[in-house]
């Protein structure tokens, strides 16, 4: 199967470091030509399911502008410029909770929306968490650290309540891991 081509890019709307949205001219593989083919530019970030050796998932009931109520969350946050996710999740993962991990697996990584960009999603499973700082984080949310059981984490990924469709994701994921 080929692939799109784009012929064209045009600045359309650009507040740095969160948004670019730019009109593109792209090449379909029947070599028919679409114009103004909207695309979103956001930073990459990285998700982290974070679980001790006591088996307990570190998850956040926090709120989300775009969410109605309170959500379950797991750790993340956006990649830096030219920092490796794998750095990235272990600074966000201390930073956000005060915690570290002994061993990291890479879940992989995920176009946030095929036809329209919008960065790209980094998951990780960090083992063996422990804590070894306080919280240190600038979010502006309200978050509350939680420790969940998997039982207690099943059941919420059954019941949608992490809200955030990454979330649900990486959650549901790293269920399936062990």
């Amino acid at each position: 199967m080929e692939t799109w081509k784009t012929l064209k890019r045009e600045l359309v709307f650009k507040m740095p470091p969160y948004l670019t949205v730019e009109s593109h001219t792209v090449e379909l593989p029947d070599k028919k030509v679409i114009e103004d083919w909207l695309w979103l530019v956001t930073p990459d970030f990285v998700n982290i399911v974070a679980v001790t050796d006591e088996d307990e998932y570190l998850c956040f009931r926090q709120t989300k502008y775009a969410v109605d109520g309170t959500s379950l969350a797991p750790t993340g946050g956006y990649i830096e410029p030219g920092e490796d996710p794998l750095l990235a999740a272990q600074r966000e993962l201390l930073e956000e909770t005060g915690y570290k991990a002994k061993r990291w697996e890479k879940l992989g990584q995920f176009s946030v929306d095929g036809n329209r960009g919008n960065g790209t999603a980094h998951f990780f499973l960090a083992r063996g968490a422990y804590k070894t700082a306080e919280r240190d984080a600038d979010d502006l949310e309200e978050q509350q650290l939680l420790k969940l059981s998997r039982a207690e984490v099943e059941a919420a990924v059954a019941r949608g309540a992490f809200k955030v469709l990454p979330w649900q994701t990486i959650m549901a994921m790293a269920l399936l891991r062990f």
